[in-house]
């Protein structure tokens, strides 16, 4: 398995502990953060709204989007709304803000990620089927170049609905620090999957740092 493994209680308060200490520790006078979506995400932000309202400098740090659902931004599935209510409203600003925008396809995202020296951190989550960002299994975004740092993607099982843009993994390699968070029992097999070895997308991820921010329901 790649990476460290933390099995702590409150995986949101470690994690905004993680964020912050990367703001402290930032060698540049901004900040990046690509955010994620789902229910341990939405934990996630919130704590982090709360810990680092004094903590991080906001008009510091530039927000990205690891992926998202091509749907309307204001849609309960929208990730870009999901930050929105569970971090922005809650800190007020950012020092700039980037959702993705499905209708412009993957290409002026794609500009905005190469443009970055490195992220400094890239938060992802794991799903019941081993996938993380829009990274499904069997689907074409795992395969993509190189050179390629964000896609169009789709769950070729239909277990995930919705049209998604994506980071690959090459994007998510930019990152100085990956933080992988997983919550509960219905990812217990797929983490234990991970653990032995298996290839799942999530598994595949590569970084200078990748941290795993496990409960004790998800590790078992």
């Amino acid at each position: 398995m790649f990476g460290d493994v933390e099995v702590v209680d409150d995986v949101p308060g470690r994690f905004a502990a993680r964020v912050i200490d990367a703001f402290i520790d930032r060698s540049d006078a901004t900040f990046s953060l690509a955010v994620s979506g789902g229910g341990t995400a939405r934990r996630c932000y919130r704590r982090l709204a709360e810990e680092g309202a004094e903590a991080i400098d906001w008009w510091a740090v530039d927000l990205f989007w690891g992926d998202e659902r091509c749907v309307d931004p204001n849609s309960e599935a929208s990730n870009q709304r999901l930050v929105r209510e569970a971090l922005l409203e809650r800190i007020g600003a950012a020092n700039e803000v980037h959702p993705m925008r499905c209708d412009e396809g993957p290409e002026p995202y794609q500009l905005k990620i190469s443009a970055l020296p490195a992220i400094d951190v890239v938060h992802l989550g794991m799903g019941p089927d081993g996938h993380t960002a829009s990274l499904f299994p069997g689907s074409p975004a795992l395969e993509a170049d190189a050179g390629r740092l964000v896609v169009m993607n789709e769950d070729p099982s239909g277990s995930n609905p919705h049209r998604r843009m994506t980071f690959t993994f090459s994007a998510i390699a930019r990152a100085r620090l990956v933080l992988i968070t997983v919550e509960g029992e219905d990812k217990q097999e797929a983490f234990a999957r991970v653990r032995a070895g298996e290839d799942l997308p999530v598994a595949r991820v590569r970084a200078p740092q990748v941290v795993w921010l496990v409960d004790p329901a998800a590790a078992g």
